[in-house]
């Protein structure tokens, strides 16, 4: 972990390249839009076929999923209509008549958000639907006494290079900003007294950023 002067320097670097987050994200997805990611776990049921129905199955590493009679199908990236529309179509042209095929994401693996800092309590959590950042903040339990709620960062890689942006939540609570949408990937850092190293030298150099709000 970096720590004076180099977490300062290193948070200075990822600032330096940051660009304000969209409000409405192209990767965000939420309910039928969600796209499926490699080690999600699926339950795909085909109607009066037991044979053809299985409960968690896993996507493997490269967005691959391997079902009876048909074999390896490409999961990875697809919504849960697609890849049972894709199902349904392999498996009538050689082995039902007209089937009926229900694709459900039983545990989304690869859609996960950490909360850190000024929070109650540190956590990982699995994304499902559409989630803003006053719910992320809830899951950590909320903000500690020592917390800054007027500078919260959503930090995200976007093209492989680490981008942030500064938030406030005591604005977005009242109603006077937009509660961001969070997404996979992202770390959420809530400001205040108790961090420390890297984090700290990201929240105090993102007021240089524009911050997130309309009235």
């Amino acid at each position: 972990m970096l720590h004076g002067g180099d977490a300062r320097a290193g948070a200075a670097a990822m600032i330096g390249v940051a660009l304000v987050l969209a409000q409405g994200p192209a990767s965000a997805q939420s309910g039928a839009d969600y796209r499926i990611g490699p080690l999600d776990s699926l339950n795909i049921t085909v109607f009066q076929v037991k044979d053809l129905t299985l409960e968690k199955a896993q996507v493997d590493a490269g967005g691959q999923i391997r079902l009876p009679l048909i074999g390896a199908v490409t999961a990875g990236g697809r919504t849960a209509a697609e890849l049972s529309g894709d199902i349904a179509l392999r498996l009538g042209e050689n082995y039902l008549q007209a089937p009926q095929v229900s694709v459900v994401v039983s545990e989304a693996v690869s859609q996960k958000v950490s909360v850190e800092g000024a929070v109650n309590e540190a956590v990982v959590f699995e994304l499902k639907g559409r989630t803003g950042l006053m719910e992320a903040v809830a899951r950590a339990k909320g903000e500690s006494r020592t917390a800054n709620p007027r500078r919260v960062a959503i930090v995200r890689t976007v093209g492989g290079a680490p981008r942030a942006a500064s938030f406030d939540l005591v604005a977005i609570r009242a109603g006077k900003a937009r509660d961001p949408e969070v997404v996979a990937g992202d770390t959420v850092v809530v400001d205040g007294s108790a961090i420390k190293g890297l984090w700290r030298g990201i929240v105090e150099t993102l007021p240089t950023l524009i911050v997130f709000s309309y009235l």
